[in-house]
């Protein structure tokens, strides 16, 4: 025993917690629940109890107390959507990402599938330009017809590079001086405000195209979306959305057939050129005039039955995606708030977004811009949105989803079992977070075999006939 002893302390540390943890009596219990977490990489600690009883009769149906664990503990998923903070959640949030939107497009999850021949678009609207940025140049020179001109600050106005996609300059301003960083920050402090006034136009010129009053086309005519925020290599937002038409009831009722995907897609494009707001005026800064971008793309959705414009899964597939994707993988801004100038010139970012998070935090002390709070959302560069919103009548909920799989997971989904009639008291309490080293090693360890499952039974259902890959 002795000579074992000497040999488990001449172990690294952490496979000494690894050891004392296999060995621990509750050990079992603890890999259970990893393992119901997924291997999530932050999980949440909780201690309490929860106790369920007959409603009538009072009598002790289930009961659950965390003192039987080890640690005194319950671990429940980060749910955190980014996949270089947590990759086992972000894959899941990815998938109820996916859902949510394909539900909007072909039905399901509440949403008839008749919903598949309403008009349905996607659109991407950009933000506007602040100053001349590097660009991939695909083999020809950046900007060549100014390379020979200076800007005001003594530097070129053009660039006779050649920038490929993993070149760093490409989305850097040629001159830092020139660049209206300011403009940047307030554009994205009201991006929110943009888009409904992109919607509102909407309706709008719809009503104009068909002859309606706008009260008269709103009785008509109901538009859903859901849209993801994406930032550019120039750190800039521009917006993604799937676009659909219903009838005033929502989804169960068709939208009026002389609107087509044709017209709508007609009145986007009118309706995104006329949006034109005004910030507050500010003696440091003036009066800034917001707009869309020039650059506006717009494609009609398909079914897998038709032969035009996009599928339906590769458009909810490509959102899902983005939506995992933290700040290390988009270049702009970090995952988590700024306290204080120093964490913005310790920050790992490129010289452009540093100026971008300085601006927004200097902007963010000027009393006449307290209402956009600017310094909470340094981070992010003033952009103060969710990156995936929906309009309420376009699908399902991500709690819906949730409380579908906890439903699934748990055996009781459409087998007719119900909580009626019962009374559940919970108590629990926040007691931590996170893996220590020796733990966060076993739950990747089970993130991998489960991802690695999952794989596997995906090739198995499209080898069998009628599967798709």
């Amino acid at each position: 025993m002795l000579e074992r002893a000497a040999r488990l302390r001449r172990l690294p540390p952490i496979d000494q917690e690894v050891i004392g943890l296999a060995q621990h009596p509750l050990f079992d219990g603890w890999l259970a629940q990893v393992t119901a977490t997924g291997g999530c990489a932050h999980p949440i600690h909780l201690t309490g109890s929860t106790s369920t009883r007959d409603a009538s009769s009072g009598e002790l149906l289930h009961h659950y107390d965390t003192s039987e664990e080890l640690g005194e503990r319950l671990l429940v998923r980060c749910r955190n959507r980014r996949d270089s903070v947590c990759p086992p959640c972000s894959r899941l949030h990815a998938g109820d990402t996916f859902h949510l939107v394909s539900a909007g497009l072909l039905g399901g999850k509440s949403v008839p599938e008749d919903v598949r021949d309403h008009p349905r678009l996607f659109i991407t609207l950009t933000a506007p330009g602040f100053g001349p940025v590097h660009r991939v140049s695909d083999g020809r020179p950046c900007r060549p017809w100014r390379a020979t001109a200076l800007c005001e600050h003594g530097r070129a106005r053009g660039c006779l590079d050649v920038h490929d996609s993993a070149d760093s300059a490409v989305g850097q301003p040629l001159c830092r001086d020139c660049y209206d960083y300011p403009a940047h920050v307030l554009w994205h402090a009201n991006a929110g405000r943009l888009w409904k006034a992109f919607t509102d136009n909407l309706y709008n010129h719809l009503a104009a195209r068909s002859g309606r009053t706008r009260s008269g086309l709103r009785r008509a005519v109901r538009l859903s979306y859901a849209k993801v925020a994406e930032y550019q290599r120039r750190a800039a937002v521009h917006v993604h959305a799937v676009l659909r038409v219903d009838g005033p009831s929502g989804p169960d009722d068709p939208p009026p057939l002389w609107l087509s995907a044709g017209a709508l897609r007609e009145c986007v494009v009118s309706a995104a050129a006329a949006v034109r707001l005004k910030t507050d005026f500010a003696p440091a800064l003036g009066e800034h005039q917001l707009r869309w971008g020039s650059q506006l793309d717009v494609r009609p959705l398909r079914s897998f039955d038709t032969a035009d414009g996009l599928t339906d899964d590769a458009v909810a597939a490509y959102v899902a995606k983005y939506v995992t994707k933290g700040a290390a993988e988009t270049h702009a801004g970090l995952d988590h708030r700024v306290t204080s100038r120093e964490d913005i010139l310790c920050a790992s970012v490129s010289p452009h977004v540093r100026l971008l998070m300085s601006t927004c935090w200097r902007l963010g002390g000027l009393p006449e811009l307290s209402e956009l709070r600017l310094r909470a959302w340094t981070h992010s560069l003033g952009y103060r949105g969710h990156i995936l919103t929906k309009s309420r009548a376009y699908s399902t909920t991500y709690a819906a989803l949730r409380e579908e799989r906890a439903r699934h997971q748990q055996g009781v989904l459409d087998s007719g079992d119900s909580d009626e009639g019962t009374v559940t008291d919970s108590s629990w309490r926040y007691v931590g977070s996170g893996h220590s080293p020796g733990a966060a090693l076993i739950a990747a360890g089970i993130a991998a075999d489960l991802q690695q499952n999952r794989e596997v039974a995906r090739e198995a259902a499209a080898d069998e006939p009628g599967g798709r890959r």
